[in-house]
């Protein structure tokens, strides 16, 4: 009965996939769900080159140090030997015939000069000329096979796209040299095969299977090692792999009759990549299909803790390595904790290698690649580690070969990676919830784990990274769309939206879209009271009200909206600046007149004489952004306020907060909520200024620059007229409510030890880390609490009835 039930459930939930990857433009009655200028692009299909008889046989790869793996120097082999290509004459048409030889759909771009390494052996092609339409290099004009004047140093290199010609199928010219070849073929995939695998999200067990000709197959495991399912877990965002139960498939391999491929696979291990891996031996299937005795290849695979099935499981380790600045989870600039500080790794011989072994270390699988120059963000502090070099199996990046010294090193050089996650497509099943206890209900019930399935769409923007956020989810029966209600909608919420539809960061999050009109059968509220904390990589992974919606503003025009953006700003606050320049001051009070308008001091100085003082904690702070966008305020020129008594503009009225807080986190002196006018003071050289306040000018900080307030202006300060002597914690906290999108909000807080006596004022050991308490995250952790509370009440109540009427 449950099979005959689960396959025409299958079979629905498979269309309704199709369907959702079409309809982010359905609505917009574009063909194929493409907007006007995104067209969808051809499908080539695959045809087996038709050479002339005396065509040159050769077999082509990508090698040397590669920080992808569809990236490398062009080796060429020939007679027996692997060989260069000379960069002479060569152009993006000669690496266009390259990639398609490979397999890619297309080139990328090409490098001259070694800049994948210097090869070995001979150099098969000079001046190679070539229109992109040959369909091997060996049809390209050149001086010959052998014949060059070049050396090693010219070598070229090629980048091809990600994507693969459909249905290429790898052609083996080199019968009797196969274990030198690389592997070339269209796809891989694991397949679940055994029931309780096919439910799980992520797929962690199953065979490992090609498509050679546009048709899968499996792999003989008559040669398959450990190595090769490193390789093939790490591809698919697993740390590692673990034993299966071998007998259960080959009961399963004895009713149904594999199709198997024709080559083993032989991969040392530490490859990022199976097109990395060597060719086995072909293999002779017998006509029963047994492959000489063995079964097709499963594997199964560990997942990392954060795509575990169980909060309990997985792998896990404690590590000194973190990602920041990444738009997705698995992505980010590489930060190494020693001696208690956290420091970059500089981009001197980082490769995929050494990448891939911080991935794994992370839970993520193999690196997808390596980026170098600060793409993601640059870094502060220390540089702790240069030339890293790696042999692919250690358990940390710490455990590497590296060069202590980090001379010439800055943080325009800090390392990156980009790493293999699983596939967790977003599509949750439905399930009962039964509560039984709080923590369940808050687990469960209320972590959208009962509700329908969230799939999303932008609709109505301008481009496909902006619009109204819509959600599909099902109602009488049927699937609809709906909006957000954008109560309370922010940009930790609008992150989480951009991250889920892979469009990078939040760069605007909107509470009204009366400008983006959609499907009037769209508008009606579907979700509210949404709540992330930023790090979710699905809206229902956020905290939200369930099936008890709750928005008095309704949807339509007032539905919640994202715009997203590539490239996000990175504020991050100099601690040395502040420690250096701390003192104080008795400042009289009639001096403080233009402060105490803009509430720059205690509450206590409104019963002060004008002739009294009030003391200060004063300060420089440098504020840098190290982002890969400018910072710039969220308020239009047209909404920027003037204060007359500092004769200038200000665009952002709360843009820090400074804080005195006990040892145990509590305030005992009101932090000033700065609003400031934001310009670039110095920038980094090579780089030219672009905001200045003066003059009505445009307001932010430039990638590269920093704004300086210095400790001798207005409301640069703390007021600690009315504190003890004694040990305290200084704080300060940069775009406090979150107001502007940044690529990493966790180095946005400040600390510093201070001690005063009454007399004096010392400031030290000042750090950038977490903050011990943040008020719009307070609010933020009541809310959901008081939701969470209500929520479950409501659960539990409609539980009772339900039980009560069985």
């Amino acid at each position: 009965m449950l099979a005959a039930w689960s396959l025409p459930c299958c079979f629905t939930i498979l269309l309704g996939l199709l369907e959702l990857c079409r309809a982010q433009y359905e609505h917009l009655g574009y063909p194929h769900g493409y907007p006007h200028g995104y067209p969808e692009p051809e499908q080539e299909q695959y045809s087996a080159p038709e050479l002339p008889p005396d065509t040159p046989r050769i077999q082509l790869r990508l090698a040397g140090d590669k920080r992808k793996h569809n990236e490398g120097r062009v080796e060429v082999f020939y007679d027996g030997e692997w060989g260069t290509v000379c960069d002479d004459d060569f152009s993006i048409h000669s690496a266009q015939v390259v990639c398609r030889e490979l397999g890619y759909l297309e080139a990328v771009s090409w490098s001259p000069s070694s800049k994948y390494g210097k090869g070995e052996g001979r150099i098969w092609f000079d001046n190679v000329q070539c229109t992109g339409k040959e369909k091997t290099l060996a049809l390209c004009t050149s001086n010959g096979i052998g014949v060059s004047d070049c050396k090693h140093t010219e070598d070229v290199g090629v980048v091809c796209s990600d994507k693969r010609i459909p249905g290429f199928k790898f052609i083996n010219t080199m019968a009797n040299n196969v274990q030198s070849l690389n592997i070339q073929v269209e796809d891989v995939r694991i397949r679940a095969i055994l029931s309780s695998y096919r439910k799980r999200i992520p797929v962690t067990e199953g065979y490992v299977e090609v498509k050679d000709g546009g048709k899968w197959k499996q792999i003989c495991d008559v040669e398959w090692t450990k190595h090769n399912s490193r390789v093939i877990c790490g591809m698919f965002g697993f740390p590692g792999e673990r034993k299966y139960n071998a007998r259960v498939y080959k009961m399963f391999a004895r009713r149904r009759k594999p199709s198997y491929w024709d080559y083993s696979v032989n991969c040392t291990g530490n490859e990022a990549h199976v097109s990395s891996c060597k060719l086995g031996h072909a293999v002779a299937a017998k006509a029963n299909s047994t492959c000489g005795g063995g079964t097709p290849v499963v594997v199964s695979c560990v997942p990392g803790r954060a795509f575990s099935p169980t909060p309990m499981t997985g792998f896990r380790k404690q590590t000194l390595v973190r990602l920041r600045g990444g738009a997705i989870v698995g992505e980010g600039r590489v930060e190494v904790l020693k001696n208690g500080e956290w420091g970059t790794i500089c981009d001197d011989n980082w490769s995929l290698l050494s990448a891939t072994v911080v991935c794994r270390e992370l839970g993520f699988g193999s690196a997808k690649e390596a980026l170098s120059g600060g793409r993601l963000g640059q870094g502060m502090g220390p540089v702790h580690m240069n030339e890293i070099e790696c042999s692919g199996f250690e358990k940390s990046i710490t455990e590497c070969f590296f060069n202590k010294e980090s001379l010439g090193c800055s943080h325009e050089e800090d390392a990156a990676v980009r790493c293999n996650v699983p596939a967790m497509g977003f599509q949750e099943r439905v399930r009962e919830c039964v509560c039984v206890c709080v923590r369940a209900c808050v687990r469960a019930c209320y972590n959208g784990q009962s509700s329908i399935p969230i799939a999303l769409r932008l609709s109505g923007g301008r481009n496909p990274n902006e619009g109204r956020v819509e959600v599909l989810v099902e109602r009488n029966g049927s699937q609809a769309w709906g909006t957000v209600c954008s109560d309370g909608w922010g940009t930790m919420e609008a992150m989480v939206v951009c991250r889920q539809l892979d469009l990078g960061f939040a760069s605007n999050a909107f509470q009204e879209t009366w400008y983006w009109p959609g499907e009037v059968s769209a508008d009606p509220v579907v979700m509210s009271g949404v709540r992330c904390s930023g790090t979710e990589m699905s809206l229902s992974q956020c905290l939200h009200h369930g099936a008890h919606l709750t928005c008095p503003k309704g949807g339509g025009r007032n539905a919640a909206g994202v715009s997203c953006s590539e490239t996000a700003p990175d504020l991050v606050l100099n601690p040395q600046v502040v420690e250096q320049t701390t003192y104080m001051e008795d400042r009289p009070m009639f001096m403080l007149q233009c402060a105490y308008e803009e509430n720059c001091l205690s509450t206590t100085s409104s019963e002060t004489p004008a002739n009294s003082y009030r003391r200060l904690l004063r300060f420089s702070s440098q504020i840098h952004n190290n982002g890969q966008s400018d910072f710039r305020p969220k308020a239009e020129r047209h909404s920027w306020v003037w204060h007359d008594c500092h004769s200038h503009y200000h665009s952002m009225e709360v843009f820090t907060h400074y804080d005195l807080l006990s040892l145990n986190g509590t305030k005992v002196a009101e932090g000033h909520k700065a609003s400031f006018c934001l310009e670039d003071t110095e920038c980094e050289e090579g780089i030219e200024k672009r905001y200045e306040c003066a003059n009505f000018g445009e307001q932010g900080i430039t990638v590269g620059c920093w704004d300086t307030y210095r400790h001798d202006i207005d409301c640069q300060w703390i007021d600690i007229t009315d504190i003890k002597p004694g040990d305290y914690i200084f704080q300060v906290v940069i775009n406090p409510n979150y107001e502007v999108p940044e690529s990493d909000y966790s180095n946005n807080f400040m600390k510093c030890r201070c001690r005063y006596d009454g007399h004096r004022i010392w400031m030290y050991s000042c750090h950038n880390g977490k903050a011990m308490v943040h008020q719009p995250l307070v609010e933020r952790l009541f809310y959901i609490r008081h939701s969470v509370l209500l929520h479950c009440s409501t659960t539990l109540l409609d539980l009772k009835g339900h039980f009560t009427h069985k």
